[in-house]
């Protein structure tokens, strides 16, 4: 099994479950051949492509009409402009059940451990995705930007790091923990892998909101301009783009801490968090 580098970060969360599984492994067992993955990583291949879907699912969901009212999603038309929005719903609802029809299902067989986490897992991705992580977040991104049917709230910095760590944050560390659990990793290095993906996952979501701001439609496959038009809270419209920058800076300088600590260096997840931070699209 070799390593795929992921297209220009669109699959980044399944990577992060296989690159965390595969440190894990790594550590464990001794680095393998060449650029090869260990076979041990299987295991967590369903969760990754669980949560593919699930994220997925998001992005429909997200462009719609009623949320970000986005016409263009990885170059191409977003699902409702292209089918309408009861199709779009359908088949975001759809992924959201086939997401968890997998994680039950697979991988198959009778071995309680693996069952065990495979439980660790479902219970993981569903607070992620639920209302103490992605809808949750969603729903107060919403508030802030005077769509919800209720007072309009005002985020200060606290504010705005809680609603991206629930809105984008809590999948990215779901990401990375399910790869880690899936492969029998002790508490300690759950909890290691669990702290570097919240410093990925907030800098992903600064660099997001900067490249909202200096990014170009062609590279990023999707509209630019939409925050700022909306009067969102961002990162740039709160401290400006360049100390985003360095906050995005100081968020990868604590997940290679963290790595380092955990010996969890040899593999890819410093590469991942290095290109969330670095990438233009």
């Amino acid at each position: 099994m070799r390593y795929s580098v992921f297209a220009g970060g669109k699959r980044l969360r399944p990577t992060l479950t296989l690159a965390a599984a595969d440190a894990v492994v790594r550590r464990r067992d001794g680095p393998p051949s060449g650029d090869e993955l260990s076979p041990a990583i299987g295991v967590a291949i369903p969760a990754a492509c669980a949560i593919e879907l699930i994220h997925t699912y998001s992005l429909i969901h997200d462009d719609l009409p009623a949320m970000d009212n986005d016409t263009l999603r990885r170059g191409r038309p977003t699902l409702h402009v292209l089918y309408g929005d009861g199709i779009a719903i359908l088949a975001g609802d759809g992924l959201h059940a086939a997401a968890f029809t997998l994680l039950a299902t697979e991988p198959a067989g009778d071995d309680a451990e693996v069952a065990a986490r495979k439980l660790r897992v479902v219970r993981a991705i569903g607070e992620a995705a639920g209302p103490r992580g992605m809808v949750g977040g969603q729903a107060i991104d919403l508030q802030a930007g005077g769509q919800a049917p209720t007072h309009p709230v005002t985020l200060d910095a606290n504010g705005l790091r809680a609603m991206h760590a629930r809105k984008t944050g809590a999948l990215i560390r779901a990401s990375a923990v399910c790869g880690a659990v899936m492969t029998g990793s002790d508490a300690d290095t759950v909890a290691a892998i669990d702290r570097y993906a919240v410093d990925v996952g907030l800098a992903f979501q600064i660099i997001d909101d900067i490249l909202d701001v200096e990014g170009d439609v062609a590279s990023l496959g999707k509209s630019t301009g939409k925050d700022a038009a909306a009067a969102k809270p961002t990162y740039p419209a709160l401290y400006g783009v360049e100390r985003s920058r360095v906050l995005a800076g100081d968020c990868l300088a604590r997940a290679r801490e963290v790595l380092a600590d955990a010996r969890l260096t040899d593999g890819w997840l410093g590469a991942i968090a290095e290109w969330v931070v670095t990438r233009k699209n």
